[in-house]
């Protein structure tokens, strides 16, 4: 018997009560130019239709318990079971624009000395102002080959899994498993590349308190990574108000200010609020992760991103085609209500 030939590359998902969105992502995956992939769904104790929707994909599903859930423990399940070379990381409530999104990601691997790629994330028409800020300041629309600092996103990434077999990802982080790992690589003398035509659409729609625990969670992991890291009063001070400027000057300009100042303030405030309350005081923040992490862009006004040749994939036309959702009861649906959480 011919044993079967490894795929292209893996794609792992981390799944917990994604079914408003998996089924978008898995869509946008079957339209790619890459068409031999491996999809494995790492779903920990999803309670709505998120399984029975993934399952009419070629997917094959993992599960993780969930009281023993971490990011970097869901990560290395499905790493684990992967059998291609190259491993794609992608958050369920993400979605490729284009589709040659895996080709891109997968190109800068030709270099033998890059060890992960990440790729560009936007909000989509629902996100919160702010959060459309950070993404246009994390994920600029100019490329980068070779990156040889550790900021990256493991939302849409990808990795050498024979680099991940050496160190998998650390399962006791809260948050920032990325960037531990990148460290790590970085400092046995590898590099990150970051693609700025690999770019996908990235929702959240997080309440206050969860963009709270968000970055209060990644908060307590930088300062696990960096022991010697320090967020003090003065910062989340000078922080809130530089970057609540800097959005009100912006929101100015695109003429949403007043419909989108209140979020502003409360988004802002929840970030840095919840990144004071992480940090706990506990050491300096070196100014390059500053940068990364919570600088605002500037006052000048974004030029438009580089024309793609490639047409963005129609997602109003795949769902039309799209598998029929499983209908579930009443009980079912308040379940899943009171189930969400974003990860």
């Amino acid at each position: 018997m011919t044993p079967r030939r490894p795929p292209q590359c893996s794609i792992v998902i981390r799944v917990f009560n994604e079914e408003r969105h998996i089924g978008r992502l898995l869509e946008g995956i079957l339209q790619q130019t890459v068409r031999e992939v491996e999809i494995l769904l790492v779903d920990s104790g999803s309670t709505d239709a998120t399984v029975a929707i993934a399952s009419q994909y070629p997917v094959r599903i993992l599960a993780i318990p969930p009281d023993s859930f971490s990011f970097g423990r869901s990560l290395n399940l499905g790493c684990a079971a992967a059998r291609a070379g190259r491993i794609v990381i992608a958050s369920a409530h993400v979605y490729p624009v284009y589709p040659d999104w895996l080709a891109r990601l997968l190109q800068p691997f030709r270099d033998p000395r890059v060890a992960m790629v990440y790729g560009k994330q936007r909000g989509h028409v629902g996100s919160r102002y702010s959060e459309s800020q950070v993404f246009r300041a994390w994920f600029p629309d100019i490329g980068r080959p070779r990156q040889d600092h550790p900021f990256c996103n493991n939302a849409n990434a990808a990795i050498r899994r024979s680099l991940w077999k050496k160190r998998p990802y650390d399962e006791t982080l809260p948050a920032l498993e990325d960037i531990d790992w990148a460290t790590w690589a970085i400092r046995e003398g590898h590099t990150l590349a970051y693609v700025a035509e690999a770019e996908v659409t990235h929702v959240h729609e997080e309440a206050p308190r969860a963009v709270f625990n968000r970055y209060r969670r990644e908060a307590m992991a930088l300062r696990r990574i960096h022991p010697q890291t320090r967020f003090r009063l003065t910062d989340f001070i000078r922080l809130f108000t530089g970057n609540v400027l800097h959005d009100t000057w912006h929101a100015f300009h695109d003429r949403v200010l007043p419909a989108k100042l209140p979020e502003i303030f409360w988004f802002r405030w929840m970030q840095f609020w919840g990144t004071y309350r992480g940090f706990s005081l506990s050491g300096p923040l070196t100014e390059e992760l500053k940068q990364a992490f919570y600088y605002p862009r500037g006052l000048a006004r974004p030029k438009d991103g580089k024309e793609r040749a490639a047409r963005p994939l129609d997602y109003g036309a795949l769902a039309g085609n799209a598998r029929r959702t499983p209908r579930r009861s009443r009980a079912g649906r308040a379940r899943s209500r009171r189930a969400r959480v974003g990860r």
